[in-house]
């Protein structure tokens, strides 16, 4: 078992995750004027179903222990459902993005943070409490 129980690996696919959903909002923002460009988006649903049916690692100390093996999982980027906001054909509603973008950014920063926390923490112990 590690230090923070699997806390700092959950941290590390939650910023993972984040970029790859910055990506894809990038993307859409910088091909807002591009005809029949497909918005895409980063589902966090899918995310998770994936990480739910992903197995752990372990010792196995006996050939009758259960057998476990870690699946890597990434978040999938999909298209948005056939919505058109211009008649060019392009996907993309600038509103909708500029929200996500936003909201992304605090989900991000709180991530960061909880991260920095848990690596002070560690310098503390490190450290001795001083």
């Amino acid at each position: 078992m590690g230090i923070f129980g699997g806390t700092i690996s959950n941290l590390e696919r939650g910023l993972d995750f984040s970029a790859m959903k910055h990506k894809a909002i990038a993307q859409n923002i910088a091909n807002v004027d591009t005809p029949n460009y497909k918005a895409k988006s980063v589902n966090f649903k899918d995310f998770l179903s994936n990480a739910k049916h992903s197995t752990i690692s372990a010792y196995r100390t006996n050939e009758k222990h259960f057998n476990f093996q870690m699946n890597t999982s990434s978040p999938g980027v999909n298209n948005y459902a056939d919505f058109q906001y211009s008649q060019n054909g392009n996907e993309v509603d600038m509103d909708k993005e500029q929200a996500n973008l936003a909201t992304n950014q605090i989900y991000y920063n709180a991530l960061v943070d909880r991260m920095s926390s848990k690596l002070n923490t560690l310098q503390s112990v490190i450290k001795g409490g001083r």
